[in-house]
C-alpha cells in the first residue's frame, strides 16, 4: 500500500458571520499550509458547525453580491438555503443537496435560509467551498448546477455499513453527479460505527476531509474528531477510514491548478490588473441585475 499520510489536523477557527445567517469557521485559507495556493484547487472551505437559529419571519442570510473568476459549491447537510443569482440561476439546496454555482464571467448572487425553515427554525449546517477555474475558463458562461439528495451518485460499502455520495469525480465505479472543470473528488461519506472504507487518488493532488459528525480513525492511526479538518501530504496515494463512532466525513481532493492567484474578495483572478477589470465591470453593471 502505497500510503498516503496526514500532514496536519486543524481545529475548527472561532466562529464569524457572513450575512446574518452562516456562523461559520474558516478553514481555507487559514495559515500557511492552508493557503489557497496550497489547497487549490479548493481556495476557500467555509464550515457552519451545526448550530440552532431560532424562529425568524424575516429570513437570514447574505444579500446581493459580485463572484467572478470560480465556481462556488454549497452543501447542505443540515437545514435549507434559497438561493438566486442574476444569470436566471436558483432554488433550495435541501438537507443532503448541493447548489454548484460556475460565477466563471460574473453573476450577482444572494442567498438566505428557506422560508419554512426561517419560520420554523432549527438546526442549519452548511459546507460552501470556492473551487478555482483555470484561466482559459474563467471568463466562460456563468452556470449552475441543482443536486438534490435523490440526484447524487451513492456507491454502497461491501458491508452494508456506509455508503459513499459520489459529489464529483468517482468512487470505484461511481461517477460524481457534478461536472467540473479540472479533475476532482468530492466525496461525503457517511459510516456506521466500525465501517472502513478505502480510498486512493494521485499523489500530487491537494486532498483533506472534514469530519462533519462523529469521529474517525485514519490510517488505523491518527484520529480526527467532529469539525476538524484532515490535510494529506501530497505523496502516497492510499489512505483508509475507519468511523470510531457514527460519522459523516467530507472528503475532498483534486488536482492542482498550478497558475498564479490574484484574489480580492469574491473576485478571483491570475493578476492585479485582471481584478482591476472585474471590479470596474462590477462597477460598470455588467454583472447583470439581482434584486436584494
Amino acid at each position: 500500500m502505497n500510503t498516503k499520510n496526514i500532514e496536519l489536523v486543524a481545529a475548527p477557527r472561532p466562529p464569524h458571520f457572513v450575512g446574518d445567517g452562516f456562523r461559520v469557521h474558516n478553514f481555507i485559507p487559514s495559515g500557511f499550509r492552508l493557503d489557497m495556493e496550497r489547497m487549490t484547487p479548493f481556495i476557500l472551505l467555509d464550515y457552519n458547525s451545526k448550530f440552532y437559529f431560532p424562529p425568524s419571519e424575516k429570513p437570514k442570510g447574505v444579500g446581493v453580491h459580485p463572484h467572478r473568476g470560480f465556481e462556488t459549491v454549497t452543501i447542505a447537510y443540515k437545514g435549507k438555503v434559497a438561493h438566486h443569482d442574476s444569470s436566471g440561476g436558483g432554488g433550495i439546496i435541501g438537507e443532503g443537496g448541493v447548489q454548484w454555482m460556475t460565477a466563471a464571467s460574473g453573476v450577482l448572487h444572494k442567498e438566505y435560509h428557506e422560508e419554512s425553515f426561517s419560520k420554523e427554525g432549527g438546526d442549519f449546517q452548511m459546507v460552501q467551498l470556492w473551487v478555482n477555474l483555470p484561466a482559459k475558463d474563467k471568463m466562460s458562461t456563468p452556470k449552475y448546477q441543482a443536486l438534490s439528495k435523490d440526484d447524487i451518485n451513492v456507491y454502497t460499502l461491501p458491508k452494508k455499513n456506509g455508503k459513499i455520495e459520489v459529489v464529483a469525480g468517482n468512487y470505484k465505479d461511481v461517477k460524481g453527479s457534478a461536472s467540473t472543470f479540472t479533475p476532482m473528488h468530492m466525496l461525503n461519506a457517511r459510516l456506521e460505527k466500525g465501517a472502513v472504507a478505502d480510498f486512493s487518488f494521485p499523489a500530487n493532488y491537494s486532498t483533506c476531509l472534514l469530519v462533519i459528525e462523529g469521529s474517525i480513525t485514519v490510517n488505523a492511526s491518527e484520529e480526527v474528531p467532529t469539525d476538524h479538518l484532515a490535510l494529506f501530504e501530497n505523496k502516497g496515494e492510499d489512505f483508509k477510514l475507519e468511523a470510531s463512532e457514527d460519522a459523516v466525513v467530507l472528503i475532498l481532493s483534486g488536482e492542482p491548478i498550478n497558475e498564479p492567484i490574484a484574489a480580492q474578495g469574491p473576485f478571483v483572478m491570475n493578476s492585479r490588473d485582471e481584478l482591476k477589470e472585474a471590479i470596474n465591470d462590477y462597477n460598470m453593471g455588467k454583472f447583470g441585475y439581482l434584486e436584494d
